[in-house]
């Protein structure tokens, strides 16, 4: 039998380290995980000017070219546009992409063009977006520890919370502001799961659910969490991956 692999892809601000609450458990069904760390998000020297989505999809087909065996993709947040563009690149090798509370949107279209049309009648769209600090040289975001506790991580015990706020980064400004470009002949033949955090204070239901309606097809699973479910329920989050794995358990190529 050919190896497993889960490919595990952080949001902004964060890093490989937010999955790791969810490695034993994904080892222990049957899985080899690898949880990535994106270019320029703390855990390298890249340069600031150096991100690009490009970059980011590069790095993570680098990780899955080392591998044999079919992969499954899972993707936070953000990091949801840097799996749509290695699913459209290495499509042969995708068994299927999981999307937590994550960027899912149609080819073309940025975070946030797709949250435009909401943010005049639901302002809570704007998620962490106004409590932003720029980074000291000017390029990147930081998410002040306060808020991305109450946004982020307020459903976390509250050591852990804070361990996980004071470990956030700055996030490159290219490395956010990104577009993913798909075709449907490649990416969209491709199993997908959308699970939802419904108490998500960051990227709230209501643009959750726009996203799948612009790209529908996934198949949907609700938890009853906010925005950061491997901090905050890995058990429950892991107990959700793992049917979706078993009823797509190789490249549809």
């Amino acid at each position: 039998m050919p190896e497993r692999h889960v490919v595990l892809i952080h949001g902004a601000w964060a890093g490989s380290w937010v999955w790791d609450g969810l490695l034993d458990g994904l080892r222990s069904a049957g899985f080899t995980p690898h949880a990535v760390d994106l270019p320029g998000n703390g855990s390298d020297d890249t340069p600031a000017t150096a991100v690009s989505l490009e970059s980011y999809a590069a790095h993570v087909c680098t990780v899955i070219d080392q591998l044999e065996g079919p992969i499954q993709m899972v993707a936070h947040s953000g990091g949801g546009m840097t799996a749509t563009a290695v699913a459209e690149t290495r499509a042969e090798r995708i068994a299927g992409v999981s999307y937590v509370a994550g960027m899912m949107l149609p080819s073309g279209l940025s975070f946030a063009e797709a949250c435009a049309e909401l943010v005049s009648t639901a302002p809570e769209v704007s998620g962490v977006g106004p409590f932003l600090q720029r980074s000291a040289d000017g390029l990147g975001t930081r998410v002040p520890a306060e808020i991305a506790c109450a946004l982020f991580f307020h459903d976390v015990p509250l050591p852990q919370a804070l361990a996980a706020a004071q470990r956030l980064g700055v996030q490159p400004d290219s490395g956010r502001a990104v577009v993913a470009r798909w075709t449907a002949e490649r990416y969209g033949r491709l199993p997908r799961l959308y699970i939802e955090c419904s108490t998500d204070r960051s990227v709230v239901p209501a643009v959750q659910r726009w996203m799948q309606e612009l790209v529908p097809g996934a198949e949907r699973v609700t938890l009853d969490c906010g925005h950061a479910p491997q901090l905050a329920a890995p058990d429950r989050l892991l107990a959700s991956l793992l049917p979706f794995f078993s009823r797509h358990p190789d490249p549809v190529f």
